[in-house]
């Protein structure tokens, strides 16, 4: 039987399994989908040799970026992107993707953005830089926001009001809100969001976030990460069968 597997931290709450599992079971799938947890990602080489039933893998926080020197090859775009979120295995030879570009790109396409002009990005991790990609490709100007100075164009702490309120599409790639620590949210000032602005919370459970009922209540149009979700589950899922990913 084929194996595939999630790998990162903290997956007991992983949408991944259910979904897969459910999509194994419904299209006749031989394979069975896994939660792996690493505590150190230097142990990825012996998960996939120990093993030559895995196929496939995805990967989540905290491994998208130190996962990259590990793998044999990088597809074009993970490398234009700098983090890896899928990986195809053909005997242990380990092929990095990234399929959240997919999602992003389709989400984005719901929200229907092509006319913003500055957007804001929180976090910048893994999920944050292919973010990033997405919005280069669509001349969508944009800032990130971290908690720490060296790593933003702005913190959490020096986001002034007007650059909240001049751009228009917020974009959480944080896990901030994610069960089960859903009463926690980014640290910007609401009092700038207004019905002009659109908000893009990567974060899939629980649906809606506090993040997005808070902007929803200053007029704001808001979505979460389930479409997302899906579609990068479902790019991944061509990528190991051995089909284009676009």
């Amino acid at each position: 039987m084929r194996r595939y597997a999630l790998i990162g931290r903290k997956l007991s709450h992983s949408f991944s399994k259910r979904y897969f599992t459910k999509k194994f079971d419904a299209e006749g799938i031989d394979a069975c989908y896994e939660l792996i947890e690493l505590e150190d990602i230097a142990s990825l080489r012996d998960v996939v040799t120990s093993d030559s039933c895995i196929y496939g893998l995805n990967v989540t926080i905290p491994y998208k970026q130190t996962i990259m020197p590990l793998l044999d090859e990088i597809q074009e775009e993970a490398r234009a992107v700098g983090a890896v979120n899928c990986i195809s295995v053909e005997s242990g030879h380990m092929v990095g993707h990234n399929t959240d570009i997919e999602g992003i790109a389709a989400t984005l396409d719901r929200l229907g953005v092509e006319d913003v002009h500055g957007a804001l990005v929180l976090g910048t991790g893994g999920a944050s830089k292919a973010v990033g990609y997405v919005l280069r490709q669509r001349d969508i100007p944009y800032h990130t926001i971290s908690r720490s100075g060296q790593r933003g164009d702005f913190t959490y702490n020096n986001l002034p009001h007007e650059v909240i309120a001049n751009n228009h599409l917020i974009i959480n790639t944080t896990p901030l809100g994610m069960y089960p620590d859903v009463e926690s949210l980014p640290a910007i000032d609401f009092s700038a969001i207004g019905s002009n602005h659109t908000i893009f919370d990567l974060v899939y459970n629980p649906a809606p976030t506090l993040f997005m009922r808070r902007c929803e209540e200053r007029g704001a149009k808001v979505i979460g990460g389930g479409l997302m979700l899906v579609t990068q589950a479902e790019a991944s899922w061509r990528i190991w069968e051995g089909r284009s990913v676009r």
